[in-house]
């Protein structure tokens, strides 16, 4: 039972990201993407500061510790969201999910560059297979007229970029910090941050006092994005990082990309189309092969407590 935690974590932490795309959509609907960020993390950063007042979680990050896992936080939250959030925007639910299937095959690209975990000759044509799939679709959706769309999916892509980078980070400072410690600080930073872009806005459009208003219509999204997606998520992400190599503990990207699909297309009506539903077999068949001639390869399966 031990031995399989990390990957209970990666199903936990998947299942809840995918639905978070179509939450995210729905919240858009009523408040401005900084905005939803700030209300989002201020929500996490606070149910994080509870628990630790009634002694429920013990946080304890030293000034030191804090500096050090801010390369990480610039990652994510700080540049992953912003760019996750504005993608969705612009596209769709199903469509953002679909993208996150491209992440496994980054973090294999910047594990062999930055921690020596090479890929195998056989994942090779697995992650070229994959980042075809995401030209793809970038070039179907310019030559056939949905250039309001190549935006958005460039804004994704760049996500799918920032978390690859902060799956590495993770990785290497899971060596010298807790899932908790990094999870922590991502929160705060989060709230810092975001709240901070948010307030300007609302200051310069002379709306300050209607700040906590869009609450009334957002509630839900905040509760599910703030303290479900945002702290339990990413502490079970942290957690898997901690214990898994890099490209293994991305593949569960592949059952965010499932749900999210699922979530816009079943319960927000989201349209499908033919070059998605291409793109998105060739992304994930790649995403599947690097992962699997990975986690069969000596030693990648020998997960420790």
């Amino acid at each position: 039972m031990r031995k399989i935690m990390p990957y209970l974590a990666g199903v936990g932490y998947a299942s809840i990201f995918g639905f978070s795309f179509m939450f995210t959509r729905r919240a858009l609907e009523h408040i401005t993407p900084f905005h939803l960020l700030g209300l989002r993390f201020l929500a996490a950063a606070l149910a994080l500061s509870l628990l630790h007042l009634l002694e429920i979680v013990p946080i304890r990050v030293s000034w030191q510790q804090f500096k050090a896992l801010l390369p990480l936080a610039f990652f994510q939250p700080l540049l992953y969201f912003p760019l996750e959030t504005l993608g969705v925007q612009m596209t769709s639910s199903s469509h953002g999910g679909m993208m996150i299937a491209a992440i496994p095959i980054f973090v294999t690209i910047l594990a062999a560059v930055l921690l020596k975990e090479r890929p195998s000759p056989l994942q090779y044509p697995f992650i070229l297979a994959s980042v075809g799939g995401v030209i793809f679709i970038l070039a179907m959706e310019n030559q056939g007229g949905l250039e309001s769309n190549l935006p958005g999916t460039l804004f994704l892509l760049g996500a799918v970029l920032a978390a690859a980078c902060y799956n590495i980070a993770s990785r290497k400072a899971g060596k010298s910090f807790s899932p908790l410690q990094i999870t922590w600080v991502m929160m705060v930073i989060g709230a810092i941050a975001f709240n901070g872009i948010a307030l300007g806005q609302h200051v310069s459009a002379d709306t300050l006092g209607q700040y906590f208003k869009p609450l009334a219509f957002v509630w839900p999204q905040i509760l599910f994005l703030g303290i479900l997606s945002s702290v339990g998520a990413f502490f079970l992400v942290n957690y898997t990082l901690s214990k898994l190599p890099a490209a293994q503990g991305a593949v569960f990207s592949n059952l965010t990309t499932l749900i999210s699909i699922f979530a816009g297309v079943t319960f927000l009506k989201e349209s499908f189309s033919w070059h998605q539903a291409v793109g998105a077999l060739v992304i994930l068949a790649g995403v599947w092969g690097t992962n699997y001639f990975a986690s069969s390869r000596k030693g990648n399966l020998e997960v420790e407590i």
